[in-house]
Formats: C-alpha cells, structure tokens, sequence
C-alpha cells in the first residue's frame, strides 16, 4: 500500500499543490482573487432594501453556480475511478515496440474510469447492463487510451446501428420510462439486428450485473494492430483479467444494494488498503492466420459481435494494472477524464473494425462538446511525456497552455523539432483499393456459433435458469408480443433449448426460426426467400450477396509484411487464468 503522502504519478505537480493544500492554509476570496470577509454576506440598499448589481461577489458566486454541470455523457454517465500503475512483468518487445512494453519492471501511470453504458449520471450501480473500462495509460510517448467494456463483444458490428441502439437503452420519447418500466424498445431493436444475440445473453446472464467494479475483466472488443521494431505486424486483442476473480449480483439480489454501491466499493478498498488489480494479457494472431480463421471457421477479426477462440490464440501475459490512489477531486480527476481511443502511440495501430473506425472520431468529437477543445490541457488528460511537447494548435476556449511566444506555422526561423519515424506506416496498413460501397452486414449461420457455445459448453444449469428468469422478467414489460416471438426466434437458432424455455416462461409462442423472416436493421442471409433476405426490403447493391461480410477473405493482406507465429513465442495457459475468464467460445 502506498503511503498517503505519495504523489499520483498520474497528475501533474502544479494540479496536487492546489488539490492538496488544507482548507486552514488558505484564505477565502472571490475568483479575481480578492479576499471577501464573509461568504454569506451580501450587498443590500438599506437592511430591507433590494440587492445591488455591483455586489461582484454575490453575482460570481451565482453565475458559476449555475453552470457548474458539464453536459454528462451520453453514454457511460454513471461512473467511478481511480489512478494507478501499469507494472510489466514479461516484455512485449518482440512484438510491439511500445516503449511502455520495453523492459520488465517498466512502470506507467494511469487513471482508469469504470461505469455503467445506458443510464444517466445518477442511475444505480446495480442495474443490469454492460460496465465501461477505460485506461488512459500516460506512457513517456503519450497517451494510450483504452475504451473498453466488461464483455468480450457488442449488441452490433455496423457503426452506423450505434446512436439508434444508445436510444433503445435510454427514455421513451413520449412516456419518459426507462425498460426497466417498459423494455418495447430494447427488445424492438434487439429483435431487428440479430447479431446482438451474443451479447444479449452475456447482458441477462450473471455477468449482466457484475458485484461492483473491482471483481469483473476488462475486453478491449476491438481488434488492434502491434507492430515491432522490425516494421512487422500482428493483430492483436487486449484483455484485463481481474486478480481478485469475478462475481456477480442477481436479479432479486440487486434491490438490497445501494444506488452507488459499485462507487463504495472500490473507493473503500483503495481508501482501506486492499488495492484492486488486473493483469493486462494480449492474444496476437498474424494476417495470415486471419484469413484463414476467417475462411475456414468464418470468424472474422473485424467485427466486434465476435471472439476469437482461446484455444487456437491463447492469452499471453504482459503486466499488471494496480489502482492505488483514489481521486482527490472527482470531478476534476474522472468526471473530467476523457478518454480516446484514437489516442495510440507508436506500435500500436487501429485495425479495418468499422466500429473501431468511427470510434476514433466519435470520442475526440463528444469531449469537444462537453468539455471544451482544449479538454486535453485539463490535468487529468495532460500527457507526461519525457520531451517538451508542442503543436500548431492554437487558442481556442480554456487554452492554459498556449505554446508562449512560439510560431504557430512550420517556421523556418525558429523551427520545431521532430522524432524520427520509428515505423513505416506504408507497411503497417493495408491497401485498400476499391470502389466506394454502401456497406451493411448480414446475419449468417456462424454469427450464431459462439452463442451456442456460450450456452452448451459454459453456462452451467443454474446459470441457464437465470438467464432464461432475466429474460422473461424483463420481456414482460415488452408491449408488443409480437417482438417477443420475433426474439425467440433468434435465440432458437442459437439452441432450441432456449427458446422452449422461454416459451414456457412468458407464455409465448416464438416463431420456427429466423429462414422466413425479415428484419429491418441487417442482411439475413438465411432467408429462404429473396424477398426477406435485404433489410427493410431495400434494393440491394452491386456487391451485396458476396461472401465477404466485412470479412479478411483470402489476399487481403497480400504483400504486408506479418510477423510470424502466434503471440511471437510461448504464452502460457491456453485457456486462461483460473478466473473463471471466457469469451463464449468452445474452450476445449
């Protein structure tokens, strides 16, 4: 445990002075600095008279007041957070040429912001629904933030589906409920894109409402890119495996829990000592190992409603993440956190994920809005790189910083310096060559093979009858049945088991399967009739009805340089960690 007067390497000097100064230590003024004798005294004609405009203080004190709120999040609102070290105890230098992967014993700072998705800013901590684990690790070459979830997978893998499920999760427009009231619009969309089935069954299993932040793993869900000193590369997914384990809270269970339970909880064993910890574990497979994965098993590296087995790519270890400090200030050190997960650094590279593609713009965008342009001048988000840093970006609402007196152009009269290029970018990203298409994915028999694994192979009986209990409870609050047979005949396609449970429990005949439906979010490749087999009926497209999908079928990668091997040398268990870890594929 660290001491209390150890400094969070994760925020700069000048923000501790002010945060840890003692209240006695300070003397009480207006914001220009002026000191007021009193602060409840104000500024009146006479005793009974009206108030005076010139009273500055009164009127400061109460404009601030009324905007001390920053627009919340959309999504992700209800929060907690905490500041740590990364500690590296097997180098990953062999595949990435991160610095902060380097050598063992390396050790990064970081803030690291865990929350709910759907509800707002005051929702409860216990409510069924994914949790948010974001780590913005402040390397010596900037920061690399991780925007990541507790579940291995997402509800979709089209970017564009994003804004409209976000809105099934929140109010409805004219009733103002949530689905914990009225779940029509949850399971509207949800019965319209089928590929969400995965995730939905992770959603209203036990993982659905995790016991606080502290006992759940980290997924980053998105396939990345590592690339070696040598300009070879891999792609690469990122997970966080829990030391203290995983739990879970039931359904029933949840209503004896505080509404910032989860909040409690990990700020009361920072506070106490028991400091919660992670071990951050890669699996790697080279772009020729893709396309075959894709060809021969039809899992595809690019979409995010997909795992990538265990067995075949087993985890390899890199470090560990330790929190050891809790905010001294929350708002300014995690309400304030904003995390990007266009914020790489060098040997690490985004993939063709199109989800991940949008991502890269959407975070930077909505911390723009709701904190301002200069959010990365605010000191929770500064970097803490070993060189000075500079750009030519200039001025702008809250600029702190400001580059002083120098060129805001490339000067020839006092130039800037610049790093040489560590990798070639020529290599590290593919050629895409091709003509623009209107691109949407469509459901196929494999979308369905990691959920029917997740259900015969990991999910124990007792598991399965929650699950099945979840769902029903909360399909009762569906007001179109219709909806409900629709769903079932998604999940009878993932096992006949689940939707002859779930007939029984809502009293609801489902549909024989998905073959003669159509739905109005995504392809069914399934469908017996052509009619059904575009989404909403549009007129398909020229390369609609390819075998593609979205997918790395064979060539793409033709000509790039891949390193060899799977994880570049040994990577211990083949299954996990005894964590009870599972990303819903066959384990054996």
């Amino acid at each position: 445990m660290p001491s209390s007067d150890s400094p969070i390497r994760a925020l700069p000097k000048e923000y501790l002075d002010d945060a840890t100064v003692a209240a006695p230590d300070t003397i009480y003024t207006a914001s220009n600095g002026t000191p007021v004798p009193h602060p409840y005294e104000t500024q009146r004609a006479g005793e009974n008279g009206p108030l005076l405009l010139q009273d500055f203080h009164l009127i400061d004190l109460l404009t601030h007041f009324d905007r001390e709120r920053i627009p919340e999040r959309v999504v992700h609102a209800k929060g907690s957070g905490a500041h740590g070290i990364f500690k590296v105890s097997k180098p990953l230098d062999d595949l990435c040429l991160a610095d902060m992967f380097s050598t063992e014993g390396k050790e990064t700072p970081l803030t690291v912001r865990f929350s709910t998705v759907g509800g707002e800013s005051g929702s409860h901590d216990a409510a069924r629904d994914p949790r948010g684990f974001s780590v913005k690790f402040k390397t010596e070459e900037g920061n690399w933030d991780v925007v990541a979830n507790n579940t291995p997978v997402f509800f979709l893998r089209d970017p564009a589906k994003f804004p409209h499920f976000i809105h099934t999760q929140k109010r409805d427009p004219s009733t103002h409920l949530t689905h914990a009231d009225d779940s029509t619009m949850f399971w509207d969309y949800l019965s319209q894109n089928p590929e969400s089935v995965h995730q939905v069954m992770i959603l209203m299993g036990d993982r659905g409402i995790p016991k606080g932040y502290r006992k759940m793993h980290g997924y980053y869900g998105h396939t990345l890119k590592l690339i070696n000193k040598s300009g070879a590369w891999v792609y690469a997914q990122f997970h966080f495996i829990s030391d203290q384990g995983t739990d879970f809270i039931t359904q029933e269970d949840s209503n004896n829990y505080g509404p910032d339970f989860a909040q409690k909880d990990l700020y009361g064993a920072i506070d106490s000592g028991d400091l919660p910890s992670w071990k951050l574990c890669v699996q790697t497979m080279t772009p020729k190992e893709a396309e075959t994965l894709f060809k021969e098993q039809k899992i595809n590296v690019f979409d995010l409603t997909h795992v990538w087995p265990h067995k075949q790519f087993p985890l390899r270890e890199i470090g560990t993440m330790t929190l050891t400090h809790n905010a001294i200030n929350y708002f300014a050190e995690i309400e304030q956190a904003a995390y990007n997960p266009s914020h790489m650094v060098p040997g690490i590279e985004p993939s063709a994920d199109p989800v991940l593609q949008s991502r890269l713009f959407s975070y930077a965008d909505t911390h723009r809005h709701r904190i301002g342009v200069n959010y990365q001048q605010l000191p929770v988000n500064q970097p803490k790189t070993k060189y000075h840093m500079s750009s030519f970006q200039r001025d702008g609402s809250m600029a702190f910083y400001n580059h002083g007196q120098a060129p805001n152009y490339l000067s020839s009269i006092t130039p800037i310096s610049f790093k040489s290029r560590v990798m070639d970018m020529d290599k590290t990203h593919g050629e895409f060559i091709g003509q623009a298409v209107s691109f949407l994915s469509e459901i196929r028999p494999e979308d369905f093979n990691a959920p029917r694994a997740l259900w015969e192979k990991v999910y124990s009986e007792d598991a399965k009858d929650r699950m099945i209990h979840n769902m029903a409870g909360h399909m009762e609050n569906c007001r179109e049945k219709e909806i409900i047979k629709r769903q079932i005949a998604i999940f009878r396609e993932v096992s006949p088991d689940i939707a002859t449970r779930l007939e029984k429990a809502t009293g609801i005949k489902g549909y024989p399967g998905i073959a003669d439906m159509q739905f109005n979010g995504t392809h069914n490749g399934m469908a017996k009739s052509e009619k059904n087999r575009t989404a909403n009926g549009i007129k398909p497209t020229l390369h609609f009805g390819t075998n593609q999908n979205g997918g790395p079928v064979a060539a793409t990668h033709a000509g790039i340089n891949g390193a060899k091997g799977r994880n570049g040398h040994s990577n211990g268990h083949a299954n996990g960690h005894g964590h009870g870890h599972h990303n819903g594929v066959d384990p054996k």
